[in-house]
């Protein structure tokens, strides 16, 4: 794991960065190894970006339109392909962000780069990097085309062991689940959300063995599930409310 140049860390948010330190790819194993596919995988990077400007951290999550013809749908850190142009992992997840949110990466610190995690279904190599949202701005879906909803999501909706559970996804694979604001997050992102959780200290003993079929829990999800109170930009001063990833 690659730590970028040293930042005074909120203690708010100092579990997270303690957390990942010396975090490897035995924590995703089916992520660790494209085998013969790494020659041709696509390298991207996503912006776990979390902030500390209110009651308890929150995380700031993409729905992606309904219309699109891949993972539709579907929660996902903001981020995408790298670009030539590109200054790295960093560079690529806060353009990505800015693009899909209309963040300012100015007003965000990064924390820690994480390995590289291999998406299956898409190819993609995806690096993770962890964030810390300074200086808080308006973000929104800049093209509803692509985002439906940009969310900042609390940290206690995704530790609330009612909102946790075991998704089992359309391919048979099955991974830990949240449900909050009529949304499942499921695959990549959940797992990502559930390794962190877990090594930061905040995760709440949940019911692993409740497995759910991927559509039961979007059904679940959409008729009201056990939690519709997640945050949506522009509730909490981040910019107006907006009606209209990959998460393998």
């Amino acid at each position: 794991m690659n730590v970028p140049d040293p930042v005074t860390v909120p203690h708010t948010l100092a579990p997270l960065v303690d957390g990942v330190r010396d975090l490897d790819l035995s924590w995703f194993p089916a992520r660790r190894d494209p085998g013969a596919r790494a020659a041709e995988a696509r390298r991207a990077a996503v912006l776990m970006l979390f902030s500390d400007d209110g009651p308890e951290p929150t995380v700031l999550l993409t729905e992606r339109a309904p219309t699109l013809r891949a993972h539709a749908g579907q929660v996902a850190f903001p981020g995408g392909a790298l670009d030539p142009g590109d200054d790295g992992p960093v560079g690529a997840a806060l353009r990505e962000a800015r693009e899909e949110t209309g963040l300012d990466p100015a007003g965000v610190r990064p924390l820690a780069v994480l390995p590289e995690l291999f998406i299956p279904p898409t190819g993609f190599l995806v690096t993770p990097v962890l964030a810390w949202w300074a200086e808080p701005c308006a973000v929104r879906a800049v093209d509803t085309g692509e985002t439906a909803r940009v969310l900042r999501v609390p940290i206690s909706q995704l530790t609330d062991p009612a909102n946790r559970f075991t998704v089992r996804g359309p391919r048979g694979h099955t991974g830990p689940a949240f449900r909050t604001s009529g949304l499942v997050i499921w695959g990549f992102t959940g797992g990502i959300l559930s390794a962190l959780l877990h090594r930061s200290g905040w995760e709440r003993p949940w019911d692993a063995t409740r497995v759910e079929e991927l559509d039961r829990a979007w059904s679940r999800a959409r008729d009201g599930g056990t939690d519709r109170t997640g945050t949506v930009a522009g509730d909490h001063d981040t910019g107006p409310r907006t009606d209209g990833e990959e998460s393998a």
